[in-house]
């Protein structure tokens, strides 16, 4: 009695899976009838029977790869109106960069424009002073030979006046001791010397009337000349303002460029020198005869100009060597910074472009290294001045070799994607003894200068 029951209940099981079987089957045949098709050839004709099932898989399949090709779309269209959005913002960066960039050179060369005019000004005004000081020392040492002159010819009327007074008395005293007949002799003789004496005096008066007016002259000259003198120092402290003003605008940057990029300035500049010892030219202090008195104050100040002019002569020189550029001056991306990625210090800054894109030297220097080099690929080593080495890796092409000398903006090579790299890209670093620093904080550091 129990076997029966038991296959009573297996038999059960199984109607109501078939059930289940056929109502699924049924709610296909309304949605997917079967098909059939029909393959005809010249001699037989073939038919294929396309079940409820195999419709709904091959319907599946195809919803599958419908989905997945929308999406793929949608990604590949999100990414490329990003990358589009990303280039636009970048040309747009660079724009602003290049027209800041043509703003700072225009201002730069109106500065120095400036700085050459006052500075011819300057040596105009430097000739003025000149000549109005010899013209004025001239004039001093003719008024004091007009008074000592002047002082001769009282001292000659003086002599002379006593004498007539003299002549006076003899004649006097010999009229109480001669006759008449003597008398009237010795009174024409004596007319005759007191009209002699009247006559000088009259020559030696009119002699020192010219004197006085010639000397009077001479101080109101002189007087005139230091009005025209005292002018041209207010005109020559204003030159000297604009000159130091100048040099103020035209040093700052300079010297906040090299603080931000953490290099003494002073330091640097002492370098720079020791590197161009040469003496003479242009910049040679200047030196005024003081003739035994104080230190001309214009002297010093002309010469604080000349020190900030060869102060900035020296910055110039010392911002060629130093890697203030940047390496690439096409469009580009930057896809990776300085600093950790994934665990390991990345000891540079990646900049992102079409393979081909040119690189330059981003300072003076001479190339220690151009070959092949593990994961950076194709690899320019160049040695600047300060201690300092740049790096461009994984190019496409190298245009130096070992030993060549660059300058700073010389294309030494094109941008790859050789070594360990995932895609076209410029791998650059800058090196100070040995050790990587941040390379932005030299091209940022330029940025307000160049």
């Amino acid at each position: 009695m129990g076997t029966p029951q038991l296959k009573l209940g297996t038999d059960g099981k199984h109607n109501v899976r078939s059930r289940l079987t056929q109502k699924i089957h049924g709610f296909l045949e309304r949605h997917f009838p079967e098909r059939r098709l029909f393959l005809r050839s010249d001699t037989e004709t073939r038919f294929i029977r396309l079940k409820p099932e195999t419709q709904l898989v091959a319907w599946a399949g195809c919803t599958i790869v419908v989905a997945w090709t929308i999406v793929a779309t949608a990604i590949l269209l999100m990414d490329s109106i990003g990358a589009g959005n990303f280039r636009a913002q970048a040309q747009r960066d660079q724009l602003t960069y290049e027209q800041r960039l043509n703003a700072l050179s225009a201002e730069r060369d109106q500065r120095a424009a400036e700085a050459l005019a006052a500075h011819e000004r300057f040596n105009s005004a430097l000739r003025q002073i000149s000549l109005m000081q010899t013209e004025l020392l001239n004039t001093e040492e003719k008024r004091r030979e007009l008074e000592t002159g002047l002082e001769v010819v009282q001292s000659t009327l003086r002599d002379t006046m006593r004498a007539r007074e003299d002549a006076r008395k003899e004649l006097a005293a010999l009229a109480a001791e001669t006759d008449q007949t003597t008398v009237t002799a010795l009174s024409q003789d004596a007319v005759g010397t007191v009209d002699l004496l009247a006559n000088a005096l009259a020559e030696t008066a009119a002699e020192r009337d010219m004197i006085a007016a010639d000397a009077e002259f001479a101080i109101d000259h002189a007087s005139e000349m230091e009005l025209e003198l005292r002018l041209l120092q207010e005109r020559n402290d204003q030159i000297f303002r604009q000159l130091e003003e100048a040099m103020l605008v035209s040093v700052e940057p300079l010297d906040r460029m090299f603080r931000a990029a953490g290099m003494d300035p002073d330091n640097l500049i002492a370098q720079v020198r020791r590197g161009y010892s040469g003496t003479g030219g242009p910049l040679t202090p200047l030196q005024f005869s003081t003739r035994g008195g104080t230190i001309d104050p214009d002297a010093d100040r002309a010469n604080d100009i000349l020190g900030a002019m060869d102060r900035i002569n020296l910055y110039r020189i010392a911002a060629e060597k130093a890697p203030f550029d940047i390496p690439v001056k096409s469009n580009f991306r930057f896809t990776s910074g300085f600093g950790q990625r994934w665990g390991r210090l990345h000891a540079g800054t990646d900049f992102a472009g079409p393979v081909g894109t040119p690189i330059y030297s981003t300072a003076d220097g001479v190339v220690t290294h151009a070959g092949w080099s593990s994961g950076y690929g194709r690899l320019i080593k160049i040695r600047h001045e300060f201690g300092i080495e740049t790096r461009y890796a994984h190019l496409n092409a190298m245009n130096v070799k070992v030993g060549q000398r660059v300058s700073r903006g010389e294309r030494i090579g094109a941008m790859g994607n050789s070594g360990r790299s995932t895609g076209p890209h410029l791998h650059y670093e800058v090196r100070v003894g040995g050790e990587p620093v941040n390379p932005m904080i030299y091209i940022k550091a330029g940025q307000d200068v160049f």
